[in-house]
């Protein structure tokens, strides 16, 4: 079954759906609330960190905050509301590009079919499994597998693709959990890939100011705003309830895009009663025959301050950042932010074995800005107090979706997610770490395992840390 857009077989108005991105209505609530008082944003901030979902109208009120001594307080009240409740742990993970056949000309994309300097690619199983060795054998667990929008790759390619990268086992390594970026499918397909033991499926609508849409997606199947608008309901009614969203920052006003984004949101929470898994917010960056046009880039300031203003609208969803993204902006919203980070990231084709000094952006979908090695960015959380991650547990013990926010929500994400976290840092100093990154990893461990008051979940944890030491791998609460 082909993922190309028919429009005799996808008919929106076959089902039709409340259209939930009011245009009039984000740029009302966003001229309304300018210039919002000190008193007034301190009572959102406030909500934030009593974390109650934030409304749109008071989403509006903080991005509308230009005073400088107010942005930090926004930036520290985010960053108290992600310690209390995500604790210290960053999860880790890394994109493996599948292939880069595409059907579509979206102005701000490598891939797009009218770019003949491109180099067309689509890896073999061989090629899969030597990509996927490559990356185990630096210590990674979890992938997001990325596919051009081609009739080539639908969904049983797709579900094949994710059985290969589970079949591989290469000395201690194994890949626990593969997300998907792709093309939207129709509810039939999605059922197709869930079936292959997907994790989080990702779209992104890129931007959600129609207008804007309709002009960067100047041909192919990725044209239909409202057929990509709806993908992610589709892949609800399959069974697959954990899904990521996004938006690309840079092709239209970051103020509408953010607020698109918690729409978008409120959506989900709406009709399926449980939110996004992630969100994520790349910026425009290079890409192989792009000139960017400057008018809606996202400055550094205003980038780190959404990033913040995300975290309080929405506490209980991940924030993803890659590397896209240059080191140092990335160290600096670590704190106050994001919950994911990729790391050791190359997103050239076969680019995992073929070690360029160089990026060739003719071999890949946009320039990244954080070339730092998995080791590298492992060594720099540990040295920051952060407890790196590459846990899978959740999805395999079934905490997805509702389930999810049942332990979320309450609060008891760092019940489970920490020492689980603590668990995959130490498989990973075992089995990959140099002896000095190791000495620094494990008295992190210790220092973290002082903070649990519970003794028998401490005993419980300190028993599968020795289990681990010994030899014994993939244990978890």
């Amino acid at each position: 079954m082909a993922i190309v857009y028919n429009p005799q077989k996808y008919k929106i108005e076959d089902k039709p759906m409340q259209a939930f991105i009011d245009e009039d209505e984000i740029w009302q609530l966003l001229h309304a609330n300018e210039d919002p008082t000190i008193e007034r944003v301190r009572e959102v901030i406030a909500k934030a960190l009593n974390k109650e979902r934030l409304s749109l109208e008071e989403t509006a009120v903080l991005i509308n905050a230009n005073d400088p001594a107010l942005i930090e307080e926004i930036k520290a009240a985010a960053k108290e509301l992600k310690e209390r409740v995500y604790g210290k742990r960053i999860v880790l993970f890394a994109p493996l590009y599948i292939g880069n056949l595409c059907i579509n000309d979206c102005t701000y994309c490598g891939f797009r079919t009218s770019n003949k300097k491109q180099k067309r690619t689509t890896l073999t199983k061989d090629d899969v499994v030597d990509q996927v060795k490559a990356l185990e054998d630096t210590g990674h667990k979890r992938l997001i597998l990325v596919y051009g929008e081609h009739p080539r790759y639908d969904a049983n390619f797709i579900a094949e693709s994710v059985k290969m990268v589970y079949g591989v086992k290469h000395k201690n390594g194994e890949i626990r959990r593969v997300n998907i970026n792709a093309a939207p499918l129709d509810v039939e397909d999605y059922k197709i890939v869930k079936e292959a033991g997907i994790g989080t499926y990702q779209i992104f609508q890129e931007t959600y100011h129609k207008e804007t849409y309709e002009k960067v997606h100047q041909s192919g199947t990725k044209k239909h705003y409202d057929w990509r608008l709806t993908g992610l309901d589709r892949a609800q009614e399959a069974g697959i309830d954990d899904v990521g969203i996004g938006a690309l920052l840079g092709l239209y006003d970051w103020r509408f895009e953010v607020m698109g984004l918690l729409r978008h949101v409120n959506h989900f929470e709406a009709v399926y009663n449980v939110g996004p898994h992630t969100i994520s917010f790349p910026r425009l960056q290079s890409a192989s025959g792009l000139n960017i046009d400057p008018k809606y880039q996202v400055s550094d300031e205003d980038f780190t301050k959404l990033v913040a203003i995300l975290r309080l609208a929405v506490p209980y969803t991940g924030l993803i950042l890659t590397a896209r993204e240059p080191g140092d902006i990335r160290d600096e919203i670590l704190e106050y932010g994001i919950s994911q980070i990729d790391g050791g990231t190359n997103i050239e084709m076969k680019g995992y074995t073929s070690h360029k000094e160089e990026q060739d952006l003719d071999h890949e979908q946009f320039q990244i800005s954080d070339n730092r090695s998995l080791s590298e960015v492992m060594s720099e959380l540990v040295g920051n107090g952060f407890i790196p991650s590459f846990c899978t547990a959740c999805y395999r013990r079934n905490r997805t979706g509702e389930h999810f926010m049942e332990f979320s929500v309450p609060g008891f994400i760092k019940r489970f997610c920490q020492p689980n976290a603590l668990l995959t840092l130490a498989e990973y100093l075992e089995d990959y770490a140099d002896e000095t990154a190791k000495e620094k990893g494990y008295a992190l461990i210790k220092d973290e395992l002082g903070n649990y008051e519970d003794p028998k979940f401490k005993d419980k944890l300190i028993e599968r840390l020795e289990k681990i030491k010994q030899g014994e791998r993939d244990l978890y609460f």
